[in-house]
């Protein structure tokens, strides 16, 4: 009985510890992707991408079309600081070219969502998440 007791407390908080992890703000996540490892780098830069697009699309359902314009911006440039750095860690690279498909997808789901005139920075941003997917693509296959 002691033992299933000592079992369940250990389960309990590894779970709300993994939840704590997941549940970062986006200002941790960026403050500590200045100090992990080059090869950590690429996975927390895409994680904060996802996330600011996920706050992005909750800021125009809340009808505040400038924040969310701002957490498109900074999806695009940490979009560009994942791809920089699965280019230096090659072995990052397939798993970061996934979360650009999906990213670039999620984007366009959004972009269905707004009025017309707030389309085109969504555009802007898919299309950008894109083609660093497809630069991906061409270093994966690549020869050299």
């Amino acid at each position: 009985m002691r033992l299933q007791t000592i079992s369940l407390t250990l389960f309990l908080t590894a779970s709300l510890l993994a939840f704590a992890v997941k549940d970062q703000s986006v200002q941790d996540l960026i403050a500590r992707a200045q100090s992990v490892r080059p090869e950590d780098r690429p996975a927390l830069y895409v994680e904060i991408m996802e996330l600011q697009i996920k706050n992005a699309d909750q800021l125009y359902r809340e009808g505040k079309p400038e924040a969310a314009l701002a957490a498109i911006n900074d999806a695009t440039t940490y979009s560009d600081k994942a791809h920089d750095a699965a280019i230096a860690v090659p072995k990052k690279i397939k798993n970061t070219e996934i979360a650009f498909r999906k990213s670039a997808a999620k984007l366009r789901d959004i972009k269905r969502t707004l009025n017309f005139g707030e389309q085109p920075p969504v555009q802007s941003a898919s299309d950008h998440i894109e083609q660093l997917r497809s630069d991906l693509l061409a270093k994966m296959f690549s020869k050299n």
